[in-house]
């Protein structure tokens, strides 16, 4: 993985992070900004054949403690273990300790899989637990 704040193709960036948003793109741009000016958010990219397939944004917070904040990986290379790989990867480099994640329903068996503890937040957005 790289460290994707010093890419030269910030608009490469910008369409993959869009993908796990579901935000407008101003919304987007103010979340690659974020990543590029607080010192306790990192944001990292895997590579295939010079192509950025896929993504993952942190949030440092207590020693040792993370929140992830974003994964995105390119719909072509979905399921094939990508998103798996870059978590455990960075967990290992980092130290990790404890990991949090908020997501929707539909991700809960991906996060699930990885040994996430799931606790439901209820409804935090009309129709979306």
């Amino acid at each position: 993985m790289i460290n994707l704040k010093d890419f030269y193709d910030l608009s490469v960036v910008n369409k993959l992070l869009s993908e796990c948003m579901c935000s407008d793109e101003e919304r987007v741009k103010a979340e690659i900004t974020k990543y590029l000016e607080d010192d306790s958010r990192r944001l990292y990219g895997r590579f295939l054949n010079d192509e950025l397939v896929g993504l993952i944004g942190v949030k440092h917070g207590l020693k040792g403690e993370v929140e992830l904040k974003h994964i995105s990986i390119k719909q072509d290379y979905r399921g094939k273990g990508i998103g798996r790989r870059m978590i455990h990867e960075y967990v290992q480099a980092k130290n990790v300790v404890k990991m949090t994640a908020e997501t929707d329903k539909d991700a809960v068996g991906f996060y699930n899989k990885l040994g996430f503890t799931i606790i439901s937040l209820g409804e935090k957005y009309p129709g979306v637990e």
